[in-house]
């Protein structure tokens, strides 16, 4: 009898144990290409090793650069319907290694503490063929600013000829030849059409500001040690594309150093006040009228 119960209690234990493990550490084998694609970056950026990004568990990948690198894509969806959903943005630029290296951080934070309060869809490194060549670039590699490439709105300037007639023809801001030509700026465009976000987060280097596009939303006055300092956009610009275009508000978090990672404890400030936002200020708090702070939010402290 005594052996029985021993049993059950073991095959118990075990299924218990089964089901409650967080996903970093379930031995899934990645994609030889999201593989190759980590053991890049764990080589290329000291503070994203080639483990922490394998544990993410990125999707299959379904988008590709321009070399043929995947961008990858982590998705953490919401325990209820309408709950905001946040499109996050790292890596657009290949030259802000911090960009890249704090989206890593706030990935890992949610696949350890994610509450399904928000849903979350991630692309830590938009365009990796600028971060991972030799000598990494802002520009991708048909040299175009992904950053100038996405449709502009009505009533400003076509981008080649804004970068003509005003950006001075500088390479590193080459919008290219015509808006959405590169395939990275054309899997935003769809994720966005696709995914439909509550709001854009987009990461950058290094002005050590917070920016924001759209007035549907009160952008937070700041995040960690970042303040809000309103830029405007540039045509072709996502901030530009996203509000003006697809009315989808943009904030844009503009980390101080492109080279140097922000400390631990602001990396932790910046999560904090970017959920507390985004519980405050979407739709969210008809859904989840609770004075209680997530366990994103906690995740973070």
């Amino acid at each position: 009898m005594l052996r029985i119960v021993f049993i059950g209690l073991m095959v118990f234990s075990q299924v218990l144990f089964a089901t409650t493990r967080t996903p970093e550490f379930i031995n899934v084998k990645a994609d030889p290409a999201v593989d190759d694609l980590c053991h890049k970056v764990g080589k290329k950026l000291s503070s994203v090793s080639t483990k922490e990004c394998l544990a993410i568990g990125f999707a299959t990948p379904r988008f590709y650069s321009v070399d043929g690198l995947p961008i990858v894509e982590k998705h953490f969806p919401a325990a209820h319907e309408g709950a905001p959903k946040i499109l996050f943005i790292g890596g657009i630029h290949g030259d802000e290694y911090s960009s890249v290296s704090v989206t890593f951080k706030w990935l890992s934070t949610l696949l350890k503490h994610h509450s399904g309060a928000f849903d979350w869809h991630f692309l830590p490194l938009a365009n990796p063929d600028g971060l991972l060549q030799k000598r990494s670039s802002r520009v991708n590699a048909n040299e175009v600013d992904l950053n100038r490439n996405f449709e502009p709105a009505d009533g400003f300037p076509e981008p080649l000829k804004h970068w003509q007639e005003r950006a001075k023809k500088r390479a590193r801001y080459y919008p290219g030849k015509a808006p959405l030509s590169e395939p990275e700026t054309q899997m935003i465009r769809q994720l966005i059409d696709e995914y439909e976000p509550t709001v854009i987060i987009s990461v950058h280097a290094p002005h050590g500001i917070v920016d924001f596009d759209g007035d549907s939303l009160k952008p937070p006055s700041k995040l960690g040690p970042l303040y809000l300092r309103q830029l405007g956009t540039y045509p072709g610009s996502l901030g530009n594309y996203a509000w003006f275009v697809k009315r989808i508000p943009v904030m844009t978090i503009e980390l101080p150093h492109a080279g140097i990672m922000p400390t631990n404890a602001d990396i932790s400030r910046m999560w904090t006040d970017l959920v507390g936002w985004v519980r405050k200020k979407t739709d969210s708090e008809k859904h989840y009228a609770d004075s209680s702070i997530s366990s994103d939010d906690k995740s973070a402290e």
